[in-house]
């Protein structure tokens, strides 16, 4: 049946997207553990890093037992189908989809045969030598023999149901390896990917977890009094109740079994870490080399202030993702934060279309605004972000019919101006409004009465990392590699390369 995806991100108005969001992994390596609720519940807590679907992996040791659809993870998941994942080891995944559409076929964690079992793995990120791998997939299967009726021609399993993601690839690769070991086949295989990627993955006795060696999305280790915890952010840990013990550096692999946790370095570590973490993506309550998001995001809010001053009455967010730094520049500023609008918290990109009429309203299905607050009030509104431009422009619209005297837009990141292929879909780069347009140009398009931007510099020193040590490439331009030619980038990229030749079994 058709349901609301529960879209967390700031999706305000019908139809427009936003920037969406990277996934969320996760792992357990616990005996005697309920591991399949501990990975709901990691999940739950990195919901806000995809939307799309949802799946867990477990293993009792002799089997793995996958399930997963599309949806939230409360929606696709509950008591009866978690108590059939039983085990000791778990994989979980929740996705935005980056590289293959969304479909069930995508969904995640995804399996392949292997030798010595079975690999279930979970990634976050995105690949920008896909079309390498594809080929190296291509080459190695056309290595098997055909005459062997033990081995499978490597485009069978996912990527023949139809499975389209640079995940699959990764797993088929990792299966087509039939005389190494798993972990040495991974370490094989993990220095030819180029990109994006911290995955979580295990066969029926080993949890495993590599991060790439830019190190551009978060991937932690937290210890359970009984075993081990693998996660896309702190905020996971904490909710299972693991102790934060460190982060996956950058370019290492990590195995956890029954002889306990060792790691390999697979490459050599250039830390990249993305710096849109800092400002959107991750949870507030998360902390990532060091630096609590929330902080670093009151901080932008301090230096926005700080770089564009204006006399105004009150100091309002755009809810959520304008909230710490809206307190920042309120702090900062002396003038007073208030909350102008109220967001409806139950209300995601409903599946139900809105007639014309409730359509003309737009952005009011999300906020509304308090009248009695804004009446002839000089604004400032703080987020996190422009994209399009729509939801600020509407946004806008509303506040001056509430009576709005003056509005002033502060946001905490520069402006956007290229597309990230490493686990953020943005709008197209003819799309993204600071493309063609001058901040002043931006401000009239938008009906505020002026537009400040942080500074690129005021940014990153907000988030307390070394310059050399972040990617800001959807702000600046530069690259942390060199990328591949157009026409082998996209999400689309792999969805016709192999068509599947038998029904993909659904749940029910």
């Amino acid at each position: 049946m058709p349901r609301g995806d529960g879209q967390l991100s700031h999706d305000l108005i019908p139809g427009e997207k936003g920037p969406q969001d990277a996934c969320g992994v996760f792992g357990v390596w616990a005996p005697g553990e309920d591991v399949a609720k501990l990975t709901y519940y990691g999940l739950y807590a990195l919901q806000h890093r995809g939307q799309e679907s949802a799946g867990i992996a477990t293993s009792n040791g002799k089997q793995i037992l996958v399930y997963k659809d599309m949806g939230l993870v409360s929606q696709v998941f509950d008591e009866r189908s978690l108590s059939t994942l039983r085990g000791h080891i778990a994989v979980g995944h929740c996705r935005y989809s980056t590289t293959g559409g969304a479909t069930w076929e995508n969904a995640q964690p995804t399996l392949g045969g292997h030798h010595s079992g079975t690999v279930a793995l979970a990634h976050n990120g995105n690949l920008v030598n896909s079309a390498e791998l594809r080929e190296l997939v291509e080459a190695r299967g056309d290595e098997l023999s055909d005459a062997d009726s033990k081995i499978h021609r490597i485009t069978d399993g996912e990527l023949r149901r139809g499975n389209t993601t640079d995940t699959a690839l990764v797993t088929a690769l990792l299966a087509h390896d039939q005389e190494s070991t798993l972990e040495a086949a991974t370490m094989e295989l993990l220095p030819k990917l180029r990109g994006a990627f911290c995955f979580v993955f295990m066969d029926e006795n080993t949890l495993y977890a590599a991060r790439d060696p830019q190190g551009l999305r978060p991937l932690v280790i937290g210890r359970l009094e009984r075993g081990w915890v693998v996660a896309s952010e702190t905020a996971a840990l904490d909710i299972v109740g693991a102790s934060f013990v460190r982060e996956v550096e950058p370019g290492e692999l990590v195995t956890i079994d029954e002889d306990g946790l060792r790691t390999q370095q697979f490459a050599e570590p250039a830390r990249k870490g993305c710096v849109f973490e800092y400002v959107y993506l991750a949870r507030p309550d998360t902390t990532i080399n060091g630096t609590t998001v929330h902080e670093a995001r009151v901080e932008m809010g301090r230096t926005l202030a700080r770089e564009h001053p204006v006399e105004a009455d009150l100091v309002m967010p755009t809810p959520e993702s304008g909230t710490p730094a809206a307190i920042g520049y309120a702090q900062e500023s002396g003038i007073p934060f208030g909350q102008g609008l109220v967001k409806n918290a139950y209300v995601g990109r409903t599946f139900i279309q809105p007639s014309q009429t409730i359509r003309q309203l737009g952005i009011r299905l999300k906020l509304n605004p308090l009248k009695h607050v804004i009446k002839g009030k000089r604004l400032i509104v703080v987020d996190d972000s422009i994209v399009r431009g729509n939801t600020q422009r509407a946004l806008v619209r509303m506040l001056r019919e509430a009576g709005a005297a003056e509005i002033h837009v502060r946001i905490s990141s520069p402006p956007i101006k290229w597309p990230c292929f490493f686990g953020i879909d943005f709008a197209t780069r003819a799309e993204l409004i600071a493309t063609g347009l001058g901040v002043e140009e931006i401000a009239t398009s938008l009906g505020a009465d002026s537009l400040g931007y942080i500074s690129h510099d005021g940014m990153v020193a907000a988030t307390e990392q070394p310059v050399d040590q972040l990617c800001t490439a959807c702000f600046s331009g530069i690259y942390p590699m060199e990328l591949p030619s157009e026409d082998r980038l996209g999400k689309g990229l792999l969805e016709l390369e192999f068509s599947p030749t038998q029904e993909a079994v659904r749940r029910p």
